[in-house]
């Protein structure tokens, strides 16, 4: 028979990664339980503001990206027509 075992989150193996998950999880356990509670959602919502404007950012880099193609499109496009009239009009 395989009996349960509870182990603990602290024994992955990493001893810097356990350290460090210890200390956080000390840092929320030494306030009152609504108050980790409010500060654990305070930081998911700074977080998301945080992801969201990374996601706009990203955004306008691409929208930027896309309007400097469209830009050197345009230059080549000036310049084809350019030379075209240049080479076809001496003679």
């Amino acid at each position: 028979m395989e009996t349960e075992r509870n182990e603990s989150p602290y024994c992955t193996g990493n001893p810097v990664c356990d350290a460090l998950r210890f200390v956080c999880d000390a840092s929320y356990a030494v306030l009152p339980e609504d108050v980790a509670h409010r500060v654990g959602e305070m930081k998911k919502n700074l977080l998301g503001c945080m992801r969201w404007l990374v996601d706009k950012k990203i955004e306008w880099v691409e929208q930027r990206v896309a309007g400097g193609d469209r830009l050197r499109e345009e230059w080549r496009r000036g310049s084809d027509a350019e030379a075209a009239t240049t080479t076809g009009g001496g003679i």
